[in-house]
């Protein structure tokens, strides 16, 4: 059983320098939650007033389009955070949906929790900074690799920042994320293979 008030403080403690008494006051405003495969935690047209570290399993926060076509922005992984954070910081309801692709434990922190710890706890507020900044800065490569790189090259810069997906993530999914075909991805696949034996 993976231990969440480790698995976070080992996370924390990367970025940011919090006592001891500090982490424990910041880990009680967390709720453990657990999810079955398939189960949704956010769905277009919700209210929105939490964010989740995954402490176990694998999330999906995807769009689907007038055509019934999912587009899927972000995997999220132990130790990754996933919200619709447009409509947690702004107040609105969801504009995409978040589900598990695997069973998952989770640690749930409201909105108002997070401001009042970031007012409370300089180091707190520092780590969500660096937080927010890294994913703005993921969420940026990715937008520049769509636009840039072929589906080969956007295929092989997953494997090569997320390895573990491929084992974890059903195929289909990584094609919606990749934005190609399931026959496509197949075809990538098999000459990746071929050119790493």
């Amino acid at each position: 059983m993976i231990d969440a008030r480790k698995l976070l403080n080992e996370h924390i403690s990367k970025q940011a320098s919090l006592t001891p008494a500090e982490f424990e006051y910041f880990f009680s405003h967390f709720k453990p939650l657990s999810f079955k495969k398939g189960q949704v935690v956010i769905r277009e047209g919700d209210k929105v007033d939490h964010e989740y570290f995954v402490v176990s399993g694998c999330l999906k926060t995807f769009y689907i389009n007038q055509d019934i076509k999912m587009h899927i922005l972000q995997f999220a992984m132990p130790t990754w955070w996933a919200s619709d954070y447009d409509a947690l910081y702004s107040q609105t309801s969801a504009t995409v949906n978040l589900d598990c692709i695997t069973d998952a434990n989770l640690l749930s922190l409201s909105n108002a929790d997070r401001e009042k710890l970031c007012r409370e706890i300089h180091q707190v507020e520092y780590f969500f900074r660096w937080r927010t900044n890294r994913g703005y800065v993921a969420a940026h490569k990715r937008l520049l690799s769509f636009m840039n790189n072929d589906a080969k090259t956007r295929y092989e810069e997953l494997l090569r920042l997320y390895p573990e997906l491929y084992n974890l993530v059903p195929k289909h999914l990584i094609a919606a994320y990749l934005g190609v075909s399931r026959e496509t991805l197949s075809r990538l696949y098999h000459s990746h293979k071929k050119n790493v034996m």
